[in-house]
């Protein structure tokens, strides 16, 4: 596809709490057009106040799309996501619409923008025997195995993420190739969009006092009750989105397994460490334009309708 042909995507990303919804609205009100959310728990449905999902108010101000695409027991990741993302964004731009990309999954931004790589096809029975491997040794005998056969993946990979460990050596057990070299090789190298990255940050202390308020704020509105309620749908506390941030907190508390301050606690703390750890990825894409969000909106809504001049948008 012809440079100038490609459609283009304005990106606004950053860390969870730093106010990136809000701004949303109020930008694409300005300008007009339609936000893909670029969030991986919003993609789950009966999933509302845990993942900070925009009100049906918001979404009438401004429509949404990859918001409540499956159920809470159903699969879904970064490759699913490129793929139905990609279909939306083609129908918007045949239609004429601006396209802006709002969330703070890195890996689905980039899996958009940029492609994803696929990775060889994982026998069964390697998978069930690392999971059985798990059990028996921990977590921290597959992690310790993966720093040294992996050691640019283990250092991206939190050390309690099994998921991420297990998926990074099942690839180099079936293929005696490391992970990291088959993202290395393929780069992301698939652009079929012109972009405008907007990074939106906060000092530190700031951020977190954000993530803390909003932690309470969703208590208030319910999250203990959404919580409750997917239980009693049938959804276990096995299932990936439920043992995300907040839903594995409170369900702990809902079996009595921590008491309601620890809960609240740590539900703030692992928060804390989830934005710091997003801005980890984020520092990485040099395309990032970053400002801050307090006090960088003039500058903010100036990059954006250069942008949008010089590809006649605006």
């Amino acid at each position: 596809m012809d440079l100038k042909s490609r459609p283009r995507l304005i990106i606004l990303l950053g860390p969870t709490g730093v106010g990136k919804s809000k701004l949303a609205i109020e930008i694409v009100q300005q300008f007009g057009g339609e936000i893909i959310s670029a969030d991986s728990m919003q993609v789950y449905r009966y999933m509302d106040i845990g993942t900070a999902k925009p009100s049906q108010e918001d979404r009438k101000k401004v429509p949404h799309h990859m918001i409540d695409l499956v159920n809470p027991d159903q699969n879904f990741n970064a490759a699913l996501y490129r793929s139905i993302g990609r279909k939306k964004i083609d129908e918007l731009y045949k239609n004429g619409k601006l396209i802006w990309v709002v969330g703070g999954t890195g890996l689905y931004i980039k899996a958009l923008t940029q492609g994803i790589f696929n990775h060889p096809k994982i026998p069964l029975e390697l998978r069930e025997r690392l999971k059985k491997e798990a059990e028996e040794k921990g977590r921290d005998y597959l992690y310790n195995r993966l720093m040294e056969v992996d050691p640019k993946t283990a250092s991206r990979i939190h050390p309690r993420d099994l998921f991420r460990i297990i998926r990074a050596l099942e690839v180099y057990e079936s293929t005696g190739i490391p992970i990291s070299f088959y993202r290395e090789q393929h780069s992301f190298g698939d652009k079929p969009y012109r972009t405008l990255k907007i990074g939106l940050q906060l000092p530190r202390e700031e951020l977190y006092k954000r993530i803390d308020k909003r932690v309470d704020r969703m208590i208030e509105l319910g999250f203990l009750e959404e919580v409750r309620h997917l239980l009693e749908m049938g959804y276990h506390e096995g299932l990936k989105p439920m043992r995300s941030l907040g839903y594995k907190q409170l369900i702990q508390f809902l079996l009595k397994k921590i008491n309601w301050d620890k809960a609240i606690r740590e539900i703030k703390f692992e928060t804390h460490h989830f934005a710091k750890r997003q801005l980890t990825w984020f520092k990485a894409d040099p395309e990032i334009h970053w400002w801050d969000i307090s006090k960088d909106q003039k500058e903010i809504i100036g990059e954006i309708k250069s942008f949008l001049k010089e590809e006649n948008k605006w």
